[in-house]
């Protein structure tokens, strides 16, 4: 996986991994893409970030997370 558009350096918002030295790290792209859902309102909010930037920040952070089964509680019954 190649992902050219990540950058990560010490100097810069701590080390944190960025989209393309901006100031934007993959987390903050993450959160402006689940608070935008329509993306014509996020480029004009963001017009800075292209759409490549978005795909490469999502596969950063789903490479980061593990297949894994997690165990639910048993659903509640409600009452009649």
């Amino acid at each position: 996986m190649k992902l050219e558009r990540i950058t990560s350096d010490p100097a810069r918002m701590n080390g944190q991994p960025c989209v393309r030295d901006l100031r934007l790290t993959v987390r903050r792209v993450i959160e402006i893409v689940a608070a935008y859902p329509d993306r014509s309102e996020l480029a004009r909010e963001y017009p800075e970030l292209e759409s490549e930037d978005i795909r490469q920040a999502l596969l950063y952070a789903a490479s980061y997370l593990d297949d894994r089964i997690i165990e639910l509680p048993p659903p509640y019954e409600a009452a009649a």
